[in-house]
């Protein structure tokens, strides 16, 4: 690109930087009183300014002025009347501190091939946290993707911690949901069940700077964790199974640790299994459960598991399956070809569950700590969308988020902190059993 090139696109950017002002300080005439008293005030001030100009200087009877510098003068309060509007619009569409979120931008060269930087659009308090602060930017053709990518920088930039990125109406709108540089999440927070859900669907995570943090199971049926030792992972798993035992679920957890991770109160309120064996057999169990629904449900003309309780009256129970550390189940690393065979059924029979699970109620919580992308499948990773990262190195962050955000925004030494599949950090409550 040409530097006339980039000087054109500059220019072409700049007028719809005011055309963007102008609509947005009409949108605020528009809908605050305030708006409408400041532009009333600034003609009444021109009016008077025009009327004492004239009354004083009383132009049409000097001798001394020209004829056509006199018409001059008269056209200037029509003119003034005109140019008064948009450049009022333009000021009350302008937000605070635009120009030093415009220079923070700049000093990390925040910027698109260009050299054009985002224009923040607004600014405003956030309706459902009044300690959030939204900035809408119009990001110039640069990708939501690259904001992630900076995020730390811009973070540092603007000196705010971000908590959520988006983008807005279009490709081009970008929202960025920050708190003060100062706020942070808490290092502990101490599970209590007053902080269940109402929805009997609804698991919770924990906290961000955002509020609770919660996944619908009737909406985003399966959850993969990931995270190195000491993250966290497993607590964050028990949280989960917990609740759902609570919500009246049917929880299976295969454990090959010989239930070591799972002591007698879960054995006492779970299906456990410890080896290959009573794994497929439990599997297989619940891929005939979920067979058996999908009769249930299509003799009875109903689409998902909680219409088919509410049209029937007859109970449903959602179903669980977790496991601690999927990659030892799948791994086939040095196996022979029988039991290659035996882990390829385990995993066909999770790929099942995977892909037509939702709407019968029957979900899967796998959680891993190697980062060993060919262990777990495309089909079972790809139908998996709620992913949950704690700390981790770049290739296990990748592995579950498809980025290293995990790896770079994680402490080191912080246990219980995760990152969601959308970029949400939160907290993890600390549950113990």
């Amino acid at each position: 690109m040409t530097d006339n090139d980039k000087e054109r696109l500059k220019k072409q950017t700049q007028k719809r930087f005011l055309l963007l002002r102008i609509k947005n300080g009409y949108d605020f005439v528009r809908e605050n009183k305030a708006g409408r008293y400041i532009i009333l005030a600034v003609y009444a001030a021109v009016i008077i300014f025009w009327l004492f100009c004239k009354s004083y200087f009383d132009i049409e009877k000097t001798d001394l002025i020209s004829p056509a510098f006199i018409a001059l003068l008269k056209l200037f309060f029509p003119l003034m009347i005109i140019a008064v509007a948009p450049a009022v619009l333009i000021l009350l569409g302008t937000p605070a501190g635009s120009e030093t979120v415009s220079n923070g931008l700049k000093r990390i060269g925040f910027t698109n091939s260009a050299g054009e930087i985002p224009m923040l659009i607004s600014k405003e308090t956030d309706e459902k946290d009044s300690s959030v602060t939204v900035y809408r930017f119009y990001g110039v053709g640069i990708p939501l993707k690259e904001w992630e990518d900076k995020r730390q920088k811009i973070e540092a930039a603007l000196n705010l911690n971000i908590v959520n990125l988006k983008e807005g109406n279009d490709k081009q709108e970008i929202m960025l949901y920050a708190v003060r540089a100062d706020t942070s999440l808490l290092k502990r927070i101490v599970w209590n069940d007053n902080y269940l859900a109402g929805s009997n669907s609804v698991l919770v995570l924990g906290k961000s700077l955002l509020g609770t943090v919660t996944v619908d199971l009737k909406k985003i049926p399966h959850i993969l964790l990931g995270g190195s030792t000491g993250s966290g992972k497993s607590v964050l798993l028990k949280l989960l199974l917990m609740q759902a035992l609570k919500k009246n679920m049917s929880v299976s957890i295969a454990d090959f640790k010989g239930g070591v991770d799972f002591p007698s109160i879960w054995q006492d309120n779970c299906k456990m299994c410890f080896d290959e064996n009573e794994l497929i057999t439990l599997l297989t169990g619940l891929a005939d459960e979920l067979q058996r629904r999908k009769v249930l449900l299509r003799e009875s003309n109903c689409r998902n598991i909680d219409e088919y309780c509410r049209e029937t009256g007859k109970e449903l129970k959602r179903c669980i399956f977790a496991c601690d550390e999927i990659a030892e189940v799948l791994d086939k690393t040095g196996f022979t070809k029988e039991q290659k065979e035996r882990v390829s059924l385990i995993e066909s029979k999770l790929s099942v569950i995977a892909r037509q699970g939702r709407a019968f109620g029957i979900h899967l919580i796998l959680a891993t700590q190697r980062p060993d992308a060919a262990v777990l499948s495309g089909q079972i990773r790809n139908n998996i969308d709620c992913r949950i990262c704690g700390r981790a190195d770049n290739i296990l962050s990748q592995i579950i988020l498809d980025s290293t955000a995990a790896a770079e925004q994680i402490p080191k030494d912080t246990a219980g902190r995760f990152i969601l599949y959308d970029g949400t950090v939160f907290q993890a409550y600390y549950f113990e059993d």
